[in-house]
């Protein structure tokens, strides 16, 4: 039985658990209506806070790799630029943000739009570039509006800049296109990647370009940067250095610049196919490329009639003309069919299978060295005679004359020395080759077409001795450890020359710079012995000389000329081709500083320095029964050379016959 003390413990009791139970009930209810609230009414706030509250990635773009001369000298670097940015998921109106950046950095509203448009198809929350390699002043006038502007960002990028030099060596850089991203190549790359498009950027670009890296931020509701989360540095590329000579490379292309002639030159160690300078004149200037080229200069480059975006050295094929009397004088020694004693008598012409081939010179009787160097051509006219084209082509491929030279450039051509094979398959309208077509080809006229690098690999092979080395341009590569040696390229044929008809052709081509009736005195350099060949190649042939003249073309002949240096231990040969530069002298005088300046340098003299250029009166035109000739003796340029002092070289025969020679008539 419960006494009255009891019962009223036991109300006490359950008052306090009833008070208890009541203070649990309200504070559940007010969490409930408190995360109702935040759930519910206020949804919209918080989740426009959390979503603005959040971390952004901004890309670090890689630099690319520093490229370096033989020694050690950067020649193509980085310096940083501004890029201006969209960021399209801040983006309220994107009109309206476009139009305010062109208004503020006062650019084309409608370039700013192309932009976008362009890439339309990336993720929102990618920055968007709408102005790249921003000004000084348009970097300012963004940011001092980050507050109206928040979307809009600017970030500093590395950019290309090149020298005033070997722009067809070096290529350039851009925006990788939508075609090239499905190429394998390129897996990985994002829409905007920066690639190289042409030359050595373009063949090295896997090396080159790094691996890009990312920055992690945390914004505000207004895209301000609250804190740095974490950052990935960028990876930059790999770093090569070139078999360039920085020096030699800037004193060919100011040799062509003082003669006022386009073309294009290439020296290389003719002991392992080293290119030690080369050029293609004229150029473009990568840096616009670097910087973004627009519309209409794009335009203008590939419209310009004198076809700056060509390397000629790699990409234009010619007539050779003398040049390859070098190549007919090893084919004619290995075949057998002369020797270096051997003599013919030259009366001005030879008649071949009933018509007449003419010489500029009435040279009489000479054997191989001075048929070389007076570049005899009824002599060259006896040798492919005896000759079959099979022959000579066999000999032209193993010095490197046909076919592509293999150089680490895109876009090569591959040169052409006939055989039966090739008329029988490109040739058909007159798929048999006639001995008559031979006579042509034996002082590189005719079907011969070649670019000039396999000239200058042809007389590299010459030079030393019969092996046939690939032009490259990469010595070593640091992939962060250090410089690594690049595998020098094995000959592709080795042609075993006697030594006495190996020393024939060497006193042969010496003579032509430094013999009496030589026509490339103009190259002489005393102390160097230099050797080499002059070559006139035909820009149209004699009969339609004058009608293309009378048609406003350009007929004035090339000029070549192909070296090496010293004569009996050659570390340099190359060739110069001068676009219309009428005679191979000229192309020998444009030679001459750029191999002064290779033995200064070897030789620690001072470098040496191009003379002013004389004053002397433009040489008009007169038409002639074959051709436009200039009224002066001097030879006509687009502008003056300097003065040569003493006797005038001889003049370079170049290909004639006094009929065209009927591909269809069978010999007499």
């Amino acid at each position: 039985m419960l006494n009255a003390g009891a019962f009223d413990d036991r109300r006490s009791g359950s008052g306090r658990l009833t008070a208890v139970r009541v203070l649990f009930t309200a504070a559940f209810a007010v969490l409930a209506i408190s995360f109702w609230v935040l759930q519910v009414v206020q949804h919209e706030r918080f989740k426009e806070m959390a979503e603005n509250n959040r971390l952004r990635t901004i890309a670090l773009r890689a630099p690319r790799g520093v490229l370096f001369d033989r020694d050690n000298r950067p020649m193509v670097e980085n310096r940083e630029s501004y890029t201006i940015s969209i960021i399209r998921e801040q983006t309220k109106n994107i009109d309206e943000t476009i139009r305010k950046i062109a208004e503020f950095t006062q650019t084309d509203e409608a370039r700013i739009r192309a932009a976008v448009q362009r890439r339309r198809s990336e993720p929102a929350f990618r920055p968007l570039p709408v102005i790249e390699h921003a000004t000084f002043e348009q970097v300012a006038a963004v940011e001092a509006r980050k507050l109206e502007l928040p979307e809009v960002q600017v970030q500093a990028v590395p950019t290309r800049t090149y020298p005033p030099i070997g722009a067809h060596m070096f290529g350039y850089v851009g925006e990788i296109q939508d075609s090239q991203l499905t190429n394998a190549e390129y897996a990985g790359l994002e829409p905007g990647a920066i690639i190289g498009q042409a030359g050595l950027e373009r063949i090295y670009n896997s090396q080159l370009i790094g691996r890009d890296g990312n920055r992690l931020v945390v914004v505000n509701s207004v895209g301000r940067e609250i804190e740095e989360y974490g950052v990935e540095p960028p990876i930059i590329g790999k770093r090569l250095q070139l078999t360039i000579d920085a020096d030699v490379q800037k004193a060919i292309e100011d040799s062509f610049h003082h003669a006022g002639l386009a073309g294009a030159a290439a020296f290389l160690d003719p002991r392992n196919g080293e290119v030690i300078a080369m050029t293609s004149l004229p150029a473009y200037d990568p840096n616009t490329f670097a910087v973004g080229i627009d519309g209409s200069t794009w335009s203008k480059l590939l419209t310009d009639k004198q076809r700056p975006m060509t390397n000629r050295l790699i990409q234009g094929t010619y007539s050779p003309g003398s040049t390859f009397k070098v190549v007919m004088a090893v084919a004619g020694l290995m075949e057998g069919v002369i020797t270096p004693e051997t003599t013919f008598y030259c009366p001005g012409h030879a008649t071949f299978y009933g018509r007449s081939f003419q010489c500029l010179g009435q040279h009489g009787t000479l054997d191989l060295r001075h048929a070389i160097e007076r570049s005899c051509n009824v002599y060259f006219y006896n040798v492919g005679s005896r000759l079959s084209i099979d022959a000579i082509n066999k000999y032209a491929t193993m010095l490197g004359l046909a076919g592509k030279t293999g150089i680490d450039l895109p876009n090569e051509e591959a040169s052409l020395v006939p055989s039966t094979e090739w008329a029988r398959l490109y040739r058909k309208s007159a798929p048999k080759w006639y001995p008559g077509e031979t006579i042509s080809v034996a002082i590189g006229q005719g079907a011969v077409s070649v670019t000039p690098m396999s000239l200058a690999t042809m007389i590299a092979t010459v030079a030393n001795g019969g092996s046939l080395v690939t032009p490259h341009l990469v010595r070593a590569i640091d992939e962060g450890g250090g410089w690594k040696q690049v595998p020098v390229p094995a000959p592709k044929y080795s042609i075993n020359i006697p030594p006495n008809s190996m020393q024939a052709i060497r006193d042969g081509l010496w003579a032509v710079v430094n013999g009496e009736a030589g026509t490339a005195r103009r190259s002489k350099i005393a102390g160097r012995d230099v050797a080499g060949k002059t070559g006139t190649g035909q820009v149209v042939s004699l009969d339609r000389k004058a009608q293309a003249a009378r048609a406003g073309m350009d007929v004035r002949d090339h000029g070549f000329f192909v070296f090496f240096a010293p004569r009996d231990n050659p570390e340099i040969a190359g060739v110069v081709f001068a676009e219309h530069g009428a005679h191979g002298s000229e192309a020998a005088y444009i030679a001459k500083h750029a191999i002064e300046t290779y033995f200064a340098k070897r030789d620690g003299l001072p470098l040496p320095v191009l003379p002013p250029v004389a004053p002397v009166a433009q040489s008009g035109l007169r038409p002639t029964a074959d051709g436009l000739r200039p009224e002066s003796p001097q030879p006509v340029v687009r502008s003056p050379l300097p003065v040569v002092r003493g006797p005038q070289p001889a003049r370079e025969p170049s290909a004639v016959s006094r009929k065209p020679l009927a591909a269809s008539r069978k010999p007499s």
